[in-house]
């Protein structure tokens, strides 16, 4: 039998895409099991997206778009961009895709040779070790604990810099942390990378869901760094849109149509309806979105208190996005039942097995001490699952 292909056989499996099966597996099987795993608003799409949509197909706004995206869609991104992110784009340097996972992915494989080195940071999300991988790129992680509150410092990151630095992954607000880099804190990162021949992707997919009165800055606004940074982003988590699968990234023309090539080879365009969908959630006003950050942020303010009262475990104040990742190493050690505890995954999988709560390991995302758990979901199961966290944690004991 022939081997089969070596690059695609070193990907690992989206780890939060398999606990998310599993939990639906458990729950088709029967079992009352609470999953806090997925990256997903529980909230449903707005109605005026919906009707966008409806209104799409019944006009029969479903055949094959320009593979970059139709006109109308391009256009709204052009003066998102520009009204929001201070970011100047012609038309041409848009490319609309199949979610910001796919444009990520895009812009990755149009700037990276095999043997080229892209910086990120830990934690980190999920995809981006495994789409350097398909790159035939190498990844360098920059380490970023609790203790330095999940950010980078301008010192690690010149450290990280190499000959063989190709690109730099930038991600606030944060996934899975939910942490954010202020203005200050990207302008001094910006410094590092000021006279360097180094791309910049900055993924801003979580940009609309801040608290605490934090604001959002787009390092690609930044004078020296325009030319060199291409900006993801996308409507899945601000419109509550995850399964329409619209994502965008505007940059440097020529990068821009690298991708767009790639993209006529393998997707084509995203899906048409989804994509008037789109135009409709960047183009029209509406309450919704302002509405469901601030119910985030009440999540927020629970789960945070509350794991913080937990003994043992230790979990900095997310200001952005829906997840808390906090650091369970003190557990590291102890068993119960059976189950021996000794890092993210075997503490993960306890809790699914002792109490039925899906959690994600922080080995997913370059931090083995720690755990992260979506609070996409009711405050009525974010109280039952601290009551199942915590009882469970309770059985644990020395080995």
């Amino acid at each position: 039998m022939n081997k089969y292909s070596e690059v695609v056989s070193s990907i690992e499996e989206s780890r939060t895409m398999a606990i998310s099966s599993l939990v639906k597996k458990l729950k088709a099987e029967g079992k009352n099991v609470l999953s806090f795993s997925a990256g997903e608003p529980d909230f449903p799409t707005p109605e005026f997206i919906k009707h966008a949509a409806i209104k799409a197909i019944n006009e029969n706004f479903t055949r094959y778009t320009a593979n970059e995206g139709y006109p109308a869609l391009i256009n709204a991104i052009v003066k998102k961009f520009s009204a929001e992110n201070n970011l100047e784009f012609k038309p041409d340097q848009i490319l609309v895709s199949d979610g910001a996972k796919h444009s990520i992915y895009n812009v990755i494989m149009a700037v990276c040779n095999p043997g080229d080195e892209v910086i990120f940071q830990s934690p980190y999300w999920v995809s981006y070790p495994e789409m350097v991988k398909l790159a035939q790129a190498e990844s360098v992680i920059i380490e970023a604990g609790v203790k330095q509150n999940y950010k980078i410092t301008p010192d690690q990151l010149e450290r990280a810099i190499t000959p063989k630095t190709k690109a730099f992954i930038f991600n606030t607000p944060s996934n899975p942390s939910g942490i954010v880099y202020g203005k200050k804190e990207i302008l001094a990162l910006a410094e590092v990378l000021k006279d360097r021949d180094i791309f910049i992707i900055s993924d801003e997919i979580y940009e609309k869901i801040l608290f605490d009165g934090e604001e959002h800055f787009s390092i690609g606004s930044i004078e020296h760094l325009k030319d060199k940074t291409i900006t993801v982003n996308g409507v899945s988590k601000a419109y509550a849109m995850t399964g329409w699968r619209i994502g965008y990234a505007g940059g440097n023309r020529e990068i821009i149509r690298l991708a767009r090539n790639l993209q006529s080879h393998s997707t084509s365009n995203a899906s048409s309806v989804s994509q008037a969908a789109a135009y409709a959630a960047l183009s029209e006003t509406s309450d919704e979105i302002n509405d469901m950050v601030k119910k985030f942020k009440n999540r927020r303010d629970y789960i945070y208190n509350a794991l913080n009262k937990v003994e043992g475990i230790k979990c900095p104040l997310p200001k952005g996005a829906f997840y808390v990742f906090f650091d369970v190493s003190n557990y590291y050690g102890k068993h119960a039942n059976g189950y021996h505890i000794n890092d993210s995954s075997s503490f993960c999988n306890y809790l699914l097995t002792e109490e039925n709560v899906g959690l994600v390991p922080g080995v997913a995302f370059g931090n083995d001490n720690c755990v992260r758990m979506s609070y996409a979901c009711s405050l009525e199961e974010l109280k039952d699952g601290i009551e199942r966290i915590t009882k469970a944690l309770s059985k644990l004991h020395n080995a």
